[in-house]
This record gives C-alpha cells, structure tokens and sequence, in this order.
C-alpha cells in the first residue's frame, strides 16, 4: 500500500521531472513542448504537500469518529476513501 508521503513525493518528484524535460536542449522541442503543457495545471510542491497533510487529518478525524460513535455512515466512509 502506497502511503500519503511515498504518494507526495513521487508527485513532487515529477514535477521536477517534467520542468527538467522543459529545459533540456538536449531533448526534441515535441518533448519539451509536452512537458510544459502537461505543467501548465500542476499542482506546486507546497500544494502536494498541503493535500497530503489535510489528507491525514482526515483520516486521523475519520478515526477519531468511529473510536467515539462507532461505525460511520456510507457517506461518510466514501468521503473517507475520496482521494485529494
């Protein structure tokens, strides 16, 4: 199983990827020019990391829930595997 910080990191670690690929003269313009594109609504690394946070928040609050009430609602057990 994939943890929120091994899932932040790789996706911090792509976008570093691809703005490398943007500036690599090295690489043909095609290349370069899909890797800007596919930058152009990436989120930031401060963004990752703050969903990552509130992601565990979540989760933590999820499970302060059911320690206190029991079992949660349908509803709130798919806002519990809802993905940030």
């Amino acid at each position: 199983m994939t943890t929120i910080h091994e899932r932040n990191r790789s996706l911090v670690q792509t976008g570093e990827f691809l703005r490398e690929l943007t500036q690599n003269s090295d690489m043909p313009e095609s290349v370069r020019r899909e890797a800007k594109t596919l930058l152009r609504h990436y989120p930031n690394a401060q963004n990752i990391l703050r969903a990552g946070r509130l992601e565990k928040l979540r989760k933590e609050e999820l499970g302060l829930l059911a320690d206190k009430y029991g079992p949660s609602r349908s509803s709130l057990l798919a806002w519990g595997r809802a993905r940030i």
